[in-house]
């Protein structure tokens, strides 16, 4: 389990310099990470099953690799969205406080762009990452939940945990996975654009005022940064007007 878990961590770090550096190829990779306890064949099949080889295509239609890693059906390719509660998207980001890295996880609407859970944890475990972070959109929508929305995510262990698809089947979540980082880019975006716009310039020197930054950067990212994608409103004034719009026409509909 330890190791497993020591995997999840290095994949973390992985996307991110992949993410940086798309091109950049494994051995490279091995020689700027310089993981502890990993040779570096060890470590280019680990990016080899992990998707992360950019000389081929990697093939997942299998459920799991030697790795562990499960991978469920990409169910937003193609897919238009209409309104929110229809599908959220999830990523798990590190932040780096005097070379200690802390871990952030993010959970959107991914039609209104509303961050609707979060966790800020010192590890990778489920329980204080994606499991946390979903539990709280969970009491964010409320009576407001409804079923069969899609749970989109990467192939990390934290989003196929025995316990994080227990909750998921409990609230009738359809989960979803991508094969590349591209095709989780609202995730993406939220993780650098709460990192490079607000955290970078909040001189944060502990766990606990990571806390807090994460908690003021998603307050001003929901409530008053404005999208161009949502016609230059913020993402809660556009679940409002949406709400707001929906109870007006149902207003029509009885009386007629």
């Amino acid at each position: 389990m330890k190791e497993q878990s020591y995997y999840e961590t290095l994949n973390v770090i992985i996307a991110q310099v992949r993410k940086n550096h798309p091109t950049l190829n494994c051995k490279a990779m091995y020689s700027m990470i310089q993981p502890e306890g990993i040779g570096r064949d060890k470590f280019e099949r680990m990016c080899f099953e992990l998707g992360y080889f950019v000389e081929k295509k990697i093939n997942y239609k299998t459920t799991t690799n030697s790795f562990g890693v499960t991978r469920f059906d990409n169910l937003l390719t193609g897919l238009v969205l209409t309104g929110i509660n229809q599908a959220f998207s999830s990523d798990i980001t590190y932040f780096d406080i005097a070379k200690r890295f802390y871990y952030i996880t993010f959970i959107i609407d991914c039609f209104s762009r509303l961050i609707v859970g979060w966790s800020v944890s010192r590890n990778l475990t489920t329980e204080d990452t994606t499991l946390e972070a979903l539990e709280m959109s969970i009491r964010t929508r409320g009576k407001n939940l409804p079923e069969d929305i899609i749970f989109h995510s990467d192939g990390g262990g934290q989003y196929y945990d025995k316990g994080f698809l227990s909750l998921t089947r409990l609230y009738k979540f359809r989960n979803s996975m991508c094969e590349y980082a591209y095709e989780n880019g609202k995730s993406e975006r939220i993780n650098g654009t709460i990192k490079n716009n607000y955290l970078k310039f909040y001189e944060i020197k502990s766990y606990q005022e990571l806390v807090k930054g994460v908690d003021r950067a998603v307050k001003l990212y929901n409530e008053e940064r404005p999208h161009k994608s949502l016609k230059y409103k913020t993402p809660l004034a556009f679940e409002k007007e949406l709400l707001n719009l929906s109870r007006e026409l149902k207003k029509t509909e009885d009386s007629d």
